[in-house]
């Protein structure tokens, strides 16, 4: 074939695989980001650079000219460069899963997030205000030297120790606590395999729980110091266990209403779902655990500034998980059977 109906041939080629590497191979995170690419589709791009280095050894077979071994040369170095480039390091997938993945797939999961959140936070108003109430609710869940305890932690009269807590040091606090939120999250997650009914019955516990603990210490006059503890912490820690509520309903919905779908295939879906929510799970877990040992039980902040603290987390927390990765929501889509 004569060089000029080679290139007459191939031209529409070159000029979009060009115009590939121009608009989408050379700025992958602009590419991402750009709306109404009409040009040469992403998974056609392996296919082209190999019939482009096909077309390159013709043409230097056959002797063609330098410039249109030149111009193809440019060429498949560019998408050699774009399609064996080094991935990115770990740290910035890590990254991204958090600001933008992490939040569209908590999005994605609402039907089971908002039950997960009224099996909580009902529970726990709902004790506070009765044990405001009626103080001796408090002795049906906890003992008296539970509770004993819990006054003698939050005592306003006592600075003998930090605030919250005995006299560890923050450090061994910090494991403790990490230990036990991450176990707190992962019962509630995993005993979604009860049908659902094991995830509902763990948060309405934690609820009385901390309905009741709260409800008692504000009665007896310690909530302040209560307060200032929990307000550091609570936004992601309680969050948290919330969406790891949601993940377990989620697994407890596979199994009742697997839709259209076999129950395992639906099991199997739902698990992997919630996995990646526990990875999101677990970083905000250590996250409230290092606010709860560095910030939280340091009694000489003063209130304002706890209080202050705890606020701006609240906002944070919520507008993350509101807007974070905010522009993908189309590429996630909410479970069989939720709005």
């Amino acid at each position: 074939m004569r060089q000029e109906a080679f290139v007459a041939r191939h031209e529409p080629e070159w000029q979009a695989f060009e115009a590939w590497l121009d608009k989408r191979g050379d700025a992958p995170r602009k590419a991402r980001a750009s709306r109404g690419w009409d040009g040469l589709r992403d998974d056609e791009v392996p296919s082209r650079y190999r019939r482009l280095c096909q077309q390159l050894a013709l043409a230097r077979g056959r002797g063609y000219s330098p410039q249109v071994t030149a111009r193809l040369q440019a060429l498949t170095h560019r998408g050699h460069d774009v399609l064996y480039r080094t991935p990115p390091v770990p740290w910035r997938h890590a990254l991204r899963f958090l600001v933008a993945d992490f939040p569209r797939l908590v999005r994605a999961q609402r039907g089971c997030l908002w039950l997960a959140a009224a099996l909580f936070v009902l529970p726990t108003l709902a004790t506070f205000f009765a044990v405001q109430q009626w103080p001796e609710l408090a002795h049906s869940v906890f003992s008296p030297q539970q509770l004993a305890q819990f006054e003698a932690m939050y005592d306003p009269a006592d600075a003998s120790h930090a605030l919250g807590r005995e006299s560890e040091t923050d450090v061994a606090m910090f494991g403790h606590y990490i230990l036990n939120n991450v176990s707190i999250g992962f019962r509630t997650f995993a005993s979604g395999l009860l049908a659902g009914v094991g995830t509902a019955f763990v948060l309405v516990f934690n609820g009385v729980v901390f309905g009741t603990v709260a409800g008692h210490l504000q009665a007896i006059g310690h909530g302040d110091p209560f307060w200032r503890f929990v307000a550091g912490h609570s936004a992601p820690e309680l969050t948290a266990i919330v969406i790891a509520g949601a993940a377990g309903l989620r697994l407890g919905l596979a199994l009742l209403a697997p839709g259209r779908m076999r129950r395992v295939d639906a099991l199997v879906q739902a698990g992997r779902v919630g996995a990646r929510l526990c990875l999101g799970i677990l970083a905000m877990l250590v996250f409230a655990a290092f606010v709860e040992a560095f910030w939280s039980s340091t009694g000489s902040i003063p209130a304002p500034v706890k209080f202050g603290v705890g606020a701006l987390l609240w906002a944070l927390v919520l507008a993350w998980l509101a807007f974070g990765g905010r522009g993908g929501d189309a590429g996630v889509a909410p479970p069989r059977g939720e709005a």
